[in-house]
């Protein structure tokens, strides 16, 4: 008799099985009564909840590295956020409700606002309600819910993990995670690639599954019940330590491994890790919180500091990525039926020049103060004339090479033409395959859609790739399909000659390429472009690449 099973995306490569922990879900909704005797007292007490909340996500932080560091420490300024703080203050006195009430309403109203942008704000609504519960148990004098003491190896199986609790996992007592909600490019996901857990999420029913151990495929996404008296079942510990740190096939055809900055931390954990350079720095950090644009010396010195570790190494700017999915005050934007297909990426610019141009005069600084080998690329570039239009501006600012974000799939199917106008693209393959299934990339329902090897968007890779080898351009890929070495394999054969991932990913997928010859990585391509859904891809994948 077969056990039962259950099935989701896989997101994390590896294979691990053992007892089954579930996750505690939020904390209980608090009440609104009774009203405090004194509100002014009452309010008083939440900025001293919220700064302990700050202080113990910050000791943690510092505790930690890379990815996990960078998510603790932001998920810390949340929960310092002086907006969030005042909020709940002004409901304990205009409302007389307790301070815990005060700070779950004010949460969801941020959380709310969150949602309905869309995008990339809407994948922080899960920090907020993280940083909401805390607080609340803070108040409440009680143990805030999330991951429990382990007291031996076991599967963490929750509804979804929030990113401080999955940033301090300890991957000796954690075997997997399956979470039922959650997509291939959540926190859960991107932490625990990069801490080498094997993951399964978007799983239908894991908290229901009634079975005391399970079998965890992270590559297949399969989870099945196992025999719990059986011995545990770890992942293999991945290769990356035996990289040497030369992006490379096994033949020495070279491709870049570059790493997925947003912030200096980053940038300190991606050289650590051995990132030949950056495939992707995402400039937002400097422009959020704040009420006006901030000024190009400003900028300047917030670039510099990133740029500062991969002096002499290649590095890829990418150009302010904001509008209505991703709201900036200073912007004054309209709102928008479809913030998704609005007026967001390079489209602010063509409305606003000066923006671009202030943030390329600042990038062109910083260039020069650090001696990195920068590029500058567009996000949300559609078309061939919309590339032109940026490359032209970049060469006014002084700056030598200019490329785009291919996320659209309309400058996917015209890339000859779109790489007449530029000297590079980089494909962004998490919003491309968003874009190509129609399927919030967070949203876990359409989970499934997202997944990076569905053979449609493997087929605008393709194309992408023939267009670059045809014009004897660069094209590379700094989606999160970039961090699995057996992916990675698929999108050399493909014709990318770069790939940007997290720091965590960066010496696994190294190792990986040089063990790999092209016409290995040729034929993995091919029989993943000829399948019929992502499970076949990766399995026909894997099997022309000659691995168990």
């Amino acid at each position: 008799m077969r056990p039962p099973q259950l099935s989701g995306v896989g997101v994390s490569p590896g294979r691990a099985s053992g007892p089954v922990v579930k996750v505690t879900e939020s904390i209980e909704e608090p009440a609104s009564t009774p009203a405090p005797d004194d509100p002014h007292a009452e309010a008083a007490l939440v900025a001293p909840a919220a700064q302990t909340v700050a202080a113990r996500l910050e000791a943690t932080a510092a505790s930690a590295g890379g990815d996990a560091a960078t998510i603790l420490t932001t998920t810390a300024a949340m929960a310092a956020d002086p907006a969030l703080v005042s909020q709940a203050e002004q409901l304990v006195t205009a409302q007389r409700i307790p301070a815990a009430r005060a700070v779950y309403e004010a949460a969801n109203n941020f959380a709310h606002a969150l949602s309905s942008a869309g995008g990339y704000m809407a994948e922080r609504v899960r920090d907020v309600q993280d940083v909401r519960d805390r607080i609340i148990a803070e108040l409440l004098g009680v143990e805030p819910p999330g991951v429990p003491s382990l007291t031996r190896p076991s599967v963490l199986v929750a509804r979804d993990l929030a990113p401080a609790d999955t940033a301090a996992l300890d991957p000796a007592t954690v075997l997997a995670l399956v979470t039922e909600e959650g997509g291939p490019t959540s926190h859960t996901a991107i932490l625990a690639r990069s801490l080498r857990i094997p993951a399964v999420v978007a799983v239908k029913g894991a908290l229901t599954f009634e079975a005391e151990a399970v079998a965890v495929d992270g590559d297949t996404g399969v989870v099945v019940g196992a025999d719990p008296d059986a011995p545990v079942v770890t992942a293999s510990e991945a290769t990356g330590a035996e990289w040497d740190g030369t992006g490379a096939t096994e033949d020495g055809r070279r491709v870049g491994v570059l790493a997925n900055v947003g912030a200096p931390a980053d940038a300190q954990a991606a050289a650590e890790a051995g990132a030949e350079g950056v495939g992707l720095f995402r400039t937002e950090f400097c422009y959020l919180d704040v009420d006006t644009e901030p000024a190009v010396a400003d900028q300047r010195a917030a670039y510099a500091a990133v740029l500062g570790p991969f002096a002499g190494k290649p590095v890829i700017v990418r150009t302010l990525d904001a509008g209505a999915d991703k709201p900036l005050e200073f912007l004054a934007q309209e709102p928008e039926p479809n913030p998704a297909l609005g007026v967001r990426g390079v489209r602010v610019a063509f409305d606003r020049t000066g923006v671009l141009d202030r943030q390329l005069d600042a990038i062109a600084g910083a260039t020069e103060q650090t001696g990195a080998d920068v590029s500058v690329m567009a996000p949300m570039v559609a078309t061939a004339e919309e590339a032109a239009w940026f490359t032209d501006r970049v060469r006014a600012a002084g700056l030598s090479r200019a490329g785009v974000m291919i996320e659209v799939p309309s400058a996917a199917l015209t890339a000859r033409e779109v790489f007449d106008a530029v000297d590079f693209v980089s494909l962004g393959t998490n919003d491309l395959a968003q874009y190509t299934f129609a399927a919030d990339r967070q949203l876990g329902a359409v989970a499934a859609l997202n997944d990076p090897w569905q053979p449609a968007l493997l087929r605008l890779i393709a194309l992408v790739g023939e267009a670059a080898r045809e014009k004897g351009k660069p094209a590379g890929v700094c989606g999160e399909a970039a961090a699995d070495p057996l992916l990675a394999r698929v999108l050399v054969g493909l014709g990318i000659t770069s790939l940007s991932m997290n720091a965590g990913s960066v010496r696994a997928v190294g190792a990986g390429l040089a063990s790999a010859t092209v016409a290995n990585c040729e034929r993995a391509a091919s029989a993943a472009l000829a399948a019929a859904s992502p499970a076949d891809a990766r399995a026909a994948a894997r099997a022309a690449a000659e691995l168990a």
